[in-house]
């Protein structure tokens, strides 16, 4: 079972969202503007969040963007289809998933479901000595541990989303490879998620960013155009 939070002003998705997470075990939480929501958010972190785009009081971009700020934890998105540019903006906030409207029961739930699964994966893997994306990681001035979802540089702590988190893993388990955007969304998504090159590169700007917050200088991650990204090792 988990905790979540869900911020959306209709009160009909509201209503049928609630019930649908509701009847597989999960706890929900409602809300129906965005200032609201933010503040149940930071103040009782869930263990997943759902927001639409459009609400009262601050939008669920809004929310998002302040959100990333100090959390890390798993957001899913809930947009328009033919508002395409909330998925890129979205992503480029830091979601890490999207949904668009008007979608399915089931849909939702194997969504959540499949971005619950990638929270906890990596921590069971590492639990049970087993799978070595499970193993913790040393590059260099780079350190990660799955069972504690901790990513530092030369010591300093660096906070990343899952989605983030799962990407650096990947690179990093072998420096000097090339992993492909297609590899990457393997690595970092459910196989019923499917994403386009512009989220993984929206995920790997979001990285680098965040890692030259740290150190100006920070440029393990390369860019091989029109081939995918790999991982340097200093």
């Amino acid at each position: 079972m988990a905790n979540i939070t869900l911020v959306d002003d209709d009160e009909n998705i509201v209503a049928s969202v609630s019930m649908a997470l509701e009847s597989h075990g999960h706890k929900v939480t409602a809300y129906h503007d965005g200032a609201t929501g933010l503040d149940a958010l930071e103040s009782s972190p869930p263990d997943l969040a759902i927001l639409d785009v459009k609400m009262p009081r601050m939008d669920g971009m809004e929310v998002l963007r302040r959100l990333r700020q100090t959390s890390t934890l798993p957001v899913i998105i809930l947009t328009s289809k033919d508002e395409e540019i909330d998925e890129i903006l979205g992503f480029n906030l830091g979601a890490d998933d999207y949904i668009h409207k008007p979608f399915s029961q089931r849909l939702l739930i194997e969504r959540v479901k499949a971005l619950l699964r990638r929270v906890g994966a990596d921590a069971e893997d590492a639990e049970a000595g087993g799978d070595v994306s499970g193993r913790a990681i040393k590059r260099g001035k780079l350190s990660m541990d799955p069972a504690r979802h901790e990513c530092t540089w030369e010591g300093r702590p660096v906070k990343l989303t899952v989605t983030e988190f799962l990407l650096l893993q990947a690179l990093a388990q072998r420096p000097g490879f090339v992993k492909s955007r297609d590899n990457l969304m393997d690595a970092a998504y459910d196989d019923q998620v499917y994403v386009d090159d512009r989220t993984i590169d929206s995920h790997v700007k979001r990285m680098r960013k965040k890692f030259r917050v740290v150190d100006p200088e920070f440029d393990a991650i390369e860019t091989l155009y029109g081939v995918g990204y790999r991982y340097r090792e200093s």
